[in-house]
C-alpha cells in the first residue's frame, strides 16, 4: 500500500470533502476548521483542520468560543499528521481532556482473505428497525462498559433519514445478543468505514469479532468500496493486522466540555 497516497485520498474524502450522514446534521467550513455539527444530540467535532505555529492557538480559542456561544460540548477529532506537530499538546493546555488514542487501519478490500466464517453456535442479524437498534446500543454498551449516550439518537436518525449508508449487526449466541458492529457507506468515496465493533466480556477470543470484520468487508466490495478504515484500539488492531490491514496514521479523540 502506498500510505502516503492512502492517507491523502483519506484526508481528501473523509474529512476535507466529509458530508453529513442525517438530516438533522450539517458539515460546516469555518476558515481553517472543518466543523461536524449535529446539535445536542449528537456528535459536535472539529473533524479537520489548516493550522501552523501562527494560527493554531487562535483558532483552538474561536473554537472554544464558537461551541461554548451555542451550549454544545465538541471534540476535536486530532490525527497523528495533523499540523502543527504540537497540536496535540496545544490542545491538551487549551483545556480539551484527550481520551485514548486510537491507529487509523486501512486495507485494500481485494486483497483481504474474507474467508471467514461466523464460530460455531454464533450468528449474525442484520438491524434494519428501532427495535433492532435497541438491542445494538444494548450490546454495545455491555461489550464498552459504559453508556454512550449518542448512540441511539444517531443510529434511528441514519436508519430514517439514509437507511442505505449505515449497515448495522448484532451477534447471537442462542437468543443471547454477544457482539454488535456497524458499518457506515460514504457513496462516491473509496472507503467504507467500520465502526463499534464490541464484544461482550465473556464471548471474547472466539473470534466473533473477527468474523463480523469479514462479514462488513464482503458486503463493502460487493458494493463497489475500495478500503475499509478502522479506528482501532489496542485491544483491536492485532486482529486486524493479521487480517491484512496497515496503520495509516493514528487519532485522538479530545473532549471539551461546555459545562
Amino acid at each position: 500500500m502506498d500510505h502516503q497516497a492512502v492517507l491523502a485520498l483519506f484526508d481528501r474524502q473523509m474529512r476535507v470533502e466529509a458530508r453529513p450522514e442525517t438530516a438533522g446534521t450539517t458539515i460546516e467550513h469555518a476558515g481553517r476548521v472543518i466543523r461536524y455539527l449535529g446539535g445536542d444530540q449528537d456528535w459536535n467535532a472539529v473533524i479537520w483542520s489548516d493550522l501552523d505555529p501562527a494560527t493554531a492557538d487562535e483558532t483552538i480559542d474561536g473554537e472554544i468560543r464558537w461551541f461554548g456561544e451555542r451550549g454544545l460540548g465538541f471534540e476535536w477529532k486530532h490525527y497523528g499528521h495533523d499540523q502543527p506537530a504540537d497540536l496535540a499538546g496545544r490542545l491538551a493546555r487549551a483545556g480539551f481532556e484527550p481520551e485514548g488514542e486510537e491507529t487509523v487501519m486501512v486495507a485494500a478490500i481485494d486483497e483481504l482473505d474474507l474467508d471467514t466464517s461466523p464460530p460455531d453456535g454464533i450468528r449474525f442479524e442484520e438491524i434494519v428497525d428501532p427495535a433492532g437498534v435497541e438491542v445494538l446500543v444494548n450490546v454495545a454498551e455491555k461489550a464498552f462498559g459504559a453508556g454512550i449516550p449518542w448512540l441511539r439518537p444517531r443510529l434511528l436518525a441514519q436508519l430514517a433519514d439514509a437507511p442505505e449508508n449505515v449497515r448495522m449487526f448484532v451477534a447471537f449466541a442462542g437468543d443471547e445478543a454477544v457482539s454488535s458492529a456497524r458499518m457506515d457507506l460514504t457513496p462516491g468515496t473509496a472507503f467504507a468505514g467500520l465502526w463499534g465493533g464490541g464484544t461482550v466480556g465473556q464471548w471474547r477470543g472466539r473470534g466473533i469479532y473477527r468474523a463480523l470484520v469479514a462479514h462488513r468487508a464482503r458486503l463493502a466490495l460487493a458494493l463497489g468500496y475500495a478500503y475499509l478504515q478502522v479506528d482501532a484500539t489496542d485491544q483491536s488492531r492485532p486482529i486486524l493486522q493479521r487480517l491484512g490491514f496497515e496503520a495509516l496514521t493514528t487519532t485522538t479523540p479530545f473532549q471539551w466540555s461546555s459545562r
